[in-house]
């Protein structure tokens, strides 16, 4: 029997897109052609990586289907096209010089925790690399941080400065070797280093900076020490005196630090976690994770205090995992910056700003191109949710639903980030911070230049907040070359979840925080909304209150207790005798001249505006139970009322509630008198305080599921979209949501952007594609 003819050769050129420069991806397209016996080239591109393929046709469809099917772990491909083109001829299948386009489309891989292959080489004596705190490879190693401009090639990365040497360059030429093009490839010849320094900037000469500096650390000194995306300040967390000391450096007075350990067996030792926990804490991107405690533990009361929640990491880069072999249980690793400041990136910088808190300096001499704060994630009810989304996921875009045009949002003024668009991506930045703080306009500024350069976006749209003396806002404002158009915040808050989670149309959307600009000029904060992209109408809110003091109030939540106190009990209010009434000026009671100036200033209407707020209602009841008169950072009060209620999830079948009501008409208004007299009345009959916590919170449950199903009922939606920064307290999340299920409510919340002012640029960016006709 005769032999088959053989295939005719053709040739394909391929275009793909996605994270696909700096994962291997170019070596997997090298082994993968030689597996079946193709010819041709494959370079990376400003649009991503290009390939052309020659050979049979049998054998290019097994290529396509095997590129997609065994891309490397961490590349993501978002578009494969491909062409017919004349044959060429190759002979062999090779990787040629990155090309650059006219636009840059490529997605860029974050910075990745060192793999498991890199660790074995990092450890073992045999190897060339044992000990060398910049090992990686193409499957690890930093990303984000250290790139200028696309192509992700190394003379467009902070490695520039370190030409490899031969047996580096060997396994960078190799394409069966693990290095294979690994951007930042080195090794102790020819790559960074590691030094030690004085607390004045003096060098410390010594052979092993690491290890001293662990020294140091167990004999209780504070160290800035330089990482991925910034300077942490570290000490011993088991070292009281030494948490202490850095509380009161670093002027942070009672927010929990990070903490990280060495290990998945020693965290079991201090907290609690559950297999999805482990997974989220051992992931490429190595979050801080939220644990509940274990009691008793090993640390120091000072590292979280009055709080059952530890956040912990494991290392992420080899020199953590370097500093942690020296026995240690964990590290205090929190952020080389005073509180609300932007994390310090370089050297002078650091020994500029930390040298009255850090007693000693372990840095290196590998650039940081761009700060990138500690990523804060969360396990709520199986699904993780970001609190904080920087190191390890920006910049990976949240892919949208629309093609959206190149747009910039400004974000919110607390916990900002920006959002470029293009196509259907949306590029979130990291977290950038408070922009109340002068010290973060700078990094504002920088982020939105490096994203616009790197992502080859020149935005035609900018979106801000409504609030006009916002840094963002008014950054926007002064942008003369591009469409500006407003965003309500409470809005951006609902479309933002929205875009996450893909859905469009009508929702009825539940927008809960501290503060935020209404149309009215008043401050909303506990909204709920009838929204869709394109607009929203206000359907119900928490009744108004005086804030008095403005943002005092913020600061000062007995100033909100007060407000409420007054709201419900005008009458009777000489008569009260809740906790922060009773006591002298020494005490956490707040003095009575103190509360009848309050009084004055509400009853004048002097400095007190109107609020909706569902934050500052938080607030004010964890003033009137006594938990929290004044607070040192964001949230605190409503964070320890929270943790005051317990971890265990609210049964609603099995929790009292207080008795509530709302006015009827086209916005509902939620009174709130009803509750805080209940709440007077369980403290009057000494009713322990997690169980009016608990009441509070099973209250709010039941009042907001009630209320949906009666909206449902009046505009035909079925869908509730949660978002704001009060749904990062576990208890009313898992609590809302699971009462909305049991109503058959499609229900919708945060997980792939915070749900607080982080995930705020997103929604901006929706509606204004919106408001000018682009979607």
């Amino acid at each position: 029997m005769p032999d088959a003819m053989p295939e005719p050769i053709i040739t394909k050129k391929l275009e793909i897109k996605g994270i696909v420069q700096g994962v291997g991806f170019r070596p997997f397209v090298f082994q993968l052609a030689a597996w079946h016996q193709l010819t041709g080239t494959v370079s990376n591109t400003s649009a991503g990586v290009s390939i052309v393929i020659e050979g049979s046709e049998t054998n290019i469809a097994k290529f396509l289907e095997d590129i997609e099917k065994y891309a490397p772990p961490l590349s993501r491909i978002t578009e494969i096209s491909a062409a017919p083109c004349p044959v060429e001829g190759f002979r062999t299948f090779s990787i040629i010089p990155s090309t650059t386009n006219a636009h840059a489309a490529t997605l860029i891989s974050p910075d990745v925790a060192t793999c498991n292959d890199c660790l074995r080489e990092l450890f073992d004596p045999k190897n060339q690399r044992f000990h060398y705190p910049f090992i990686n490879c193409t499957h690890c190693g930093p990303r984000y941080t250290i790139i200028h401009r696309i192509p992700y090639d190394r003379p467009n990365t902070s490695m520039k400065e370190f030409i490899m040497c031969p047996l580096c360059q060997a396994e960078y030429d190799d394409p069966s070797d693990r290095r294979f093009h690994a951007q930042p490839n080195a090794c102790k010849v020819c790559g960074p280093r590691v030094s030690l320094y004085g607390a004045s900037g003096q060098k410390i000469d010594i052979n092993d900076p690491i290890t001293e500096a662990a020294r140091l650390l167990k004999a209780g000194h504070i160290l800035a020490i330089k990482g991925l995306g910034g300077f942490h300040l570290a000490t011993d967390a088991e070292n009281a005196d030494a948490v202490d000391m850095l509380r009161k450096k670093k002027h942070r007075e009672e927010k929990p630090f990070a903490i990280m350990a060495p290990d998945i067996d020693t965290i079991r030792g201090f907290a609690r976690m559950d297999a999805s926990e482990q997974n989220l804490l051992t992931s490429a991107a190595r979050p801080i994770v939220l644990l509940k405690k274990q009691t008793p533990n090993f640390f120091a009361d000072s590292v979280c205090p009055q709080n059952p929640y530890f956040g912990v990491m494991l290392p992420y880069t080899p020199l953590h995992h370097l500093l942690m072999s020296h026995a240690f249980n964990a590290l205090v690793m929190t952020s080389g910056n005073f509180s609300d400041e932007s994390i310090c990136i370089e050297n002078a910088e650091a020994f500029k700003r930390l040298g009255n808190i850090a007693d000693y300096f372990l840095v290196h001499d590998r650039d940081i191109v761009l700060r990138s704060d500690d990523s804060i994630a969360r396990n709520v009810r199986g699904v993780t949710r970001l609190v904080r989304r920087s190191r390890g996921y920006v910049p990976v875009p949240i892919f949208l639903k629309h093609q959206l045009p190149e747009i910039l949002a400004c974000g919110a003024e607390m916990k900002n980030t920006i959002c470029l668009t293009k196509d259907n991506y949306a590029f979130l930045s990291q977290h950038i911070g408070d922009l109340e703080h002068p010290a973060a306009h700078d990094f504002f500024e920088q982020t939105i230049t490096h994203m616009q350069e790197l992502l080859d976006i020149r935005p035609e749209i900018i979106s801000h907040d409504l609030h006009p003396d916002y840094f963002s806002t008014r950054y926007a404002l002064a942008c003369d070359d591009a469409v500006r158009i407003p965003v309500q915040h409470h809005h951006a808050h609902i479309v933002s979840c929205m875009a996450e989670n893909r859905v469009d149309g009508e929702v009825i959307g539940l927008a809960f925080d501290g503060t935020g600009l209404g149309t009215d000029g008043a401050i909303w904060g506990g909204e709920v909304l009838l929204a869709d992209f394109g607009g929203f109408k206000r359907l119900a809110h928490l009744d108004y209150v005086p804030m008095p003091g403005g943002a005092a109030a913020i600061r000062e939540p007995w100033r909100m207790a007060v407000s409420y106190l007054l709201d419900a009990c005008d009458e009777s209010f000489d008569q009260l005798n809740p906790p922060l009434f009773d006591g002298d000026i020494h005490s956490n009671a707040i003095p009575p001249n103190a509360i009848q100036t309050i009084i004055r200033m509400i009853a004048k209407k002097i400095n007190s505006p109107l609020t909706s707020s569902m934050g500052r209602l938080f607030d004010g009841v964890a003033a009137i139970m006594g938990i929290q008169n004044r607070v040192s950072f964001e949230g605190q009060a409503a964070m320890s009322l929270e943790m005051l209620a317990g971890a265990e999830p609210i049964d609603m079948r099995k929790e009292n509630t207080y008795a509530f009501e709302w006015s009827g008409g086209e916005t509902r208004r939620i009174s709130m008198r009803s509750i805080i007299t209940g709440i007077l009345n369980d403290m009057n009959h000494k009713t322990p305080l997690p169980l009016i916590s608990r009441r509070f919170h099973a209250t709010l449950i039941r009042l907001f599921s009630l209320l949906c199903r009666e909206l449902r009922t009046e505009t035909g939606l079925n869908r509730v979209v949660l978002s704001g920064g009060v749904f990062q307290n576990a208890l009313l999340l898992d609590g809302l949501m699971q009462m909305l299920e049991i109503e058959k409510f499609e229900v919708f919340a945060h997980s792939l952007v915070p749900t607080n002012d982080g995930g705020i640029s997103l929604g901006q960016a929706l509606i204004a594609a919106k408001a000018a006709g682009k979607i």
